[in-house]
């Protein structure tokens, strides 16, 4: 679906198109800048809404040193340098956006603007019969082989993009394959195409556009173009990929016609998000996207800096020699000296580490001073979604009574308040504040409100006390009556039976009412010998003081989902695009700890028994925490409890996801409704749980696009039964559409009045809403590290990069200057570095 200027994560869910090149780990920032744009929007809303402008040190081309090394941290490798294929990442679009042209980029408020340094011209020239459009290119944009841009290109492109030859294994790529024919105009510069019929998004077409040698068969396609490129035509090229580091080096083009690159090389270093701490601290980075902890580390640096304290001086202060009073270091000298030498030897050696822990924080602080943090809104927001493919979710009232219980500003103000961001959560799931399509339209669903959440759930039949069996009704297989069954002889038998049962349980202890239908359900498995573990684990909110079985997780049944054309990053790359895209960690201990050691493993995170979250893991035997404030009894319906399965992601970037979560199960307790929290790896989270349907409630983020009427719709499409009774979806992971959304979005896409477009897009997000498959819930923040001398780079928002402006602030001192270049491209000198 989208492009971003990344949950990863992803940490978003990725488009199949790279065409505004940029990513989530592109995305940097640097002193904060928020305004409200005044007229971004046709609509009132999108005026009052406020928005995060890029912050990247912006600084004219005079005052940027003419060469250089950034080396800029990415999350991986990339997997293949076509960024059309299903398995293109993020780093494939930032090696895209350097080196291959864009005929199209987007500026600040997230709008298509021509690239003069492809094209002269663009325009709609015909209407009737058919759509044409005439695309003049700039007379000096040529592929580093010295041969022209032109319709070769072009037409190569399109035939591999249209779908026709199912040889090229391609992304889906809407719009090409509503493309007729391509010809050349009045002379090689021009280029003609006609269209079948009308396309409102044609200028999100060709970008980025690659040469004939990559497109023109399905060899060069498919393979080709994975580990190298035959041509490229950008400020950069491509000059090795690594296969051990993985480090990809680009190089100042020499055949460039436009501005000349400031920087002489950049390298994309991959370096995985939980080490970047480490890297920058090490020196070995100018530029990285990071977490809440690193930046803290950052700011810290800073402020010891400001206060005249070297890192030595710091590290007595709050780091690791913070604790030794003059007390213990007069102890423990005595110690080291004393005549105990096996005891003066263990002190020695314990002395020696602390020393070095000393002069390790002492070294890291003095290095990150050396950088500042951009930050701002990331072009990307995160959302509840809501699987409305079966059980409770499939009924529309109870996804709405879960959206109503939800209070969307808290949860904002908790991600982004902090940080000093705008915290006002989306009106819209098709664009972003400052985008000419938005308008707030939750209206069509409503704001937070408890009692019509309880209203909601009472009119689906979900009431306090529904889960109860009926009196003398037994679990399992022997509650199922067979019709027909004569009492006869066998009548006072039963009633006996039932009088039995009847006095048994009036002098059991009361039972949960949440636990009921999985302990009849953990019975009949028992009986079948297909019972589930429940080894160590009871959901804690969902048992009453005194009682401690176990309840088991609930094994989400086949979906039968058959997923069609997902985006690259969402089928292969969907961690990384969703939930790393939480970099961000708001928990007050995780302000002044940081990120835990077992989180950065990976493994499944188990909530503090003391923080009550109802619905969340704790260990067998943990006492229950007291019922979380304002709590509404369990609901019920036919003997069987309401309980939604929240999937979340467990690995180290996806803290601040998880305290959302938390917040939101606490949010849905208060209706009644309670959840069952699974923390899965990363790696698994989107390929397992999202894409597969295995879910009713999630977190994850989508980028905004400046073509909300083509890419959008493969996410709110409306599933479709095949003919083996399977259901295929696109990109809908919620499974929730209706065919009048899917007709706004053919009706946008199809007319060329922008202004109708625009409130076709508009209409559409108004019934998405009230459908309630998904719900935003805050803009996603971007926090990023940068050299303090590093300009032109940082938190691009909307606006694609240009390579070819970032570099590094002239220096007045020439030796400065020079030392600055050193330490820069790791040379060595002579000198110590600053």
């Amino acid at each position: 679906m989208f492009q971003i200027g990344t949950p990863h994560g992803g940490t978003c869910l990725k488009s199949p198109r790279s065409r505004t090149l940029r990513t989530v780990a592109t995305l940097t920032s640097a002193v904060l800048a928020v305004t409200a744009l005044a007229g971004c929007s046709a609509d009132d809303d999108a005026d009052a809404a406020p928005v995060a402008v890029q912050d990247n040190a912006p600084t004219p081309r005079d005052l940027v040193a003419d060469g250089g090394t950034l080396r800029w941290a990415v999350d991986a490798a990339p997997t293949t340098l076509n960024a059309f294929q299903a398995d293109a990442d993020a780093t494939t679009s930032r090696i895209a956006g350097a080196v291959l042209p864009a005929l199209y980029t987007l500026d600040q408020r997230g709008r298509p603007q021509r690239n003069p340094d492809y094209l002269e011209s663009a325009q709609v020239v015909e209407t009737e019969p058919k759509q044409v459009v005439l695309y003049k290119l700039n007379q000096q944009a040529v592929w580093s082989d010295g041969r022209e841009i032109g319709a070769p290109d072009f037409v190569a492109q399109w035939r591999a993009l249209s779908g026709r030859d199912t040889a090229y294994w391609t992304a889906r790529n809407s719009g090409y394959e509503r493309i007729e024919k391509i010809e050349r105009g009045k002379n090689d510069l021009e280029v003609r195409v006609t269209f079948s019929k009308p396309y409102a998004d044609w200028q999100s077409l060709f970008t980025p556009l690659y040469p004939k040698q990559v497109m023109g068969s399905p060899d060069s396609f498919n393979d080709g173009a994975r580990t190298t490129l035959k041509a490229t035509a950008g400020p950069f090229l491509l000059k090795s990929v690594d296969a051990k580091s993985g480090d990809v080096t680009l190089i100042r083009s020499p055949r460039w016609w436009g501005q000349a690159a400031k920087l002489d090389t950049v390298v994309l270093k991959p370096v995985p998000r939980a080490d970047r701490a480490d890297a920058l601290a090490a020196g070995t980075l100018d530029l990285a996207e990071i977490d809440r902890s690193t930046a803290e580390r950052i700011s810290l640096a800073l402020k010891d800096a400001r206060a005249g304290r070297n890192g030595a001086q710091a590290a007595l202060a709050h780091g690791p020699g913070s604790s030794i009073t003059p007390s213990k270091a007069l102890k423990s000298w005595a110690l080291a000296h004393g005549s105990d030498e096996e005891k003066a030897e263990e002190v020695r050696a314990a002395r020696k580490k602390n020393q070095e822990a000393i002069a390790r924080y002492a070294s890291a602080q003095d290095t990150l001073a050396t950088y500042v943090v951009r930050k701002s809104l990331e072009p990307a927001y995160t959302q509840l979604s809501l699987n409305g493919e079966s059980g409770p979710l499939s009924d529309e009232r109870v996804r709405r009574a879960v959206a109503r219980a939800i209070d969307r500003q808290e949860l904002a103000e908790s991600v982004l308040k902090p940080l000093g961001l705008p915290a006002k959560p989306p009106g819209s799931h098709l664009a972003l504040a400052g985008q000419a399509a938005y308008k707030d339209s939750s209206d069509a669903l409503g704001g937070q409100d408890t009692q019509e959440a309880r209203a909601l759930l009472a009119d689906a039949g979900w009431v306090p006390g529904g889960a109860e069996q009926p009196a003398g009704t037994k679990a399992g297989s022997e509650a199922e009556k067979k019709e027909g069954t004569e009492k006869g002889a066998s009548e006072k038998k039963e009633e006996a039976e039932k009088e039995e049962a009847e006095k048994e349980e009036a002098e059991k202890p009361a039972k949960s009412t949440a636990t009921a239908p999985a302990d009849a359900k953990k019975k009949s498995d028992e009986a079948s010998g297909d019972a589930p573990s429940d080894e160590g684990l009871y959901i804690v909110g969902d048992d009453k003081p005194g009682d401690r079985r176990a309840v088991p997780a609930q094994a989400a049944p086949g979906t039968g989902t058959r997923v069609l054309t997902p985006a690259p990053a969402a089928a292969l790359q969907g961690a990384a695009l969703q939930a790393r895209a939480e970099a961000l960690d708001t928990r007050p201990e995780a302000l002044e700890a940081g990120t835990g050691s077992a989180a950065r493993a990976g493994a499944p995170q188990a909530v503090k028994p003391d923080r009550g979250a109802a619905g969340a893991y704790a260990p067998r035997g943990t006492a229950a925490p007291a019922a979380v404030p304002g709590a509404q009894q369990a609901l019920g319906k036919d003997g069987k409890a309401l309980s939604l399965r929240f999937v979340l992601p467990s690995g180290p970037g996806s803290e601040s996801l998880r305290t959302v979560g938390d917040r939101i199960v606490r949010m849905l307790d208060a209706v009644g409704i309670r959840t069952e929290v699974t923390k899965v790896p990363d790696e698994s989270f989107f390929k397992d749980h999202i894409a597969s349907g295995d879910y009713d409630l999630a977190l994850y983020s989508w980028p905004a696009s400046a073509f909300p009427a083509t890419d959008a719709r493969p996410i709110f499409a409306k599933p479709e039964p095949a003919s083996d009774g399977s259901l295929m979806v696109e990109q809908n992971y919620s499974r929730v559409g209706t065919d009048r959304i899917d007709q706004l979005f053919d009706q946008a896409a199809g007319t060329l009045d922008e202004e109708e477009a625009l409130e076709l897009v508009r209409q559409a997000d108004a019934r998405i809403w009230a459908a309630a498959g998904s719900i935003p819930l805050y803009q996603r923040p971007q926090l990023v590290a940068a050299r303090a001398d590093l300009v032109n780079a940082g938190a691009w928002g909307f606006a694609a990069p240009r390579y070819q402006d970032i570099g590094f602030e002239k220096d007045a001192s020439p030796k400065k200057a020079d030392k600055k270049a050193d330490k820069r491209t790791g040379e060595k000198t002579g000198e110590k570095a600053d």
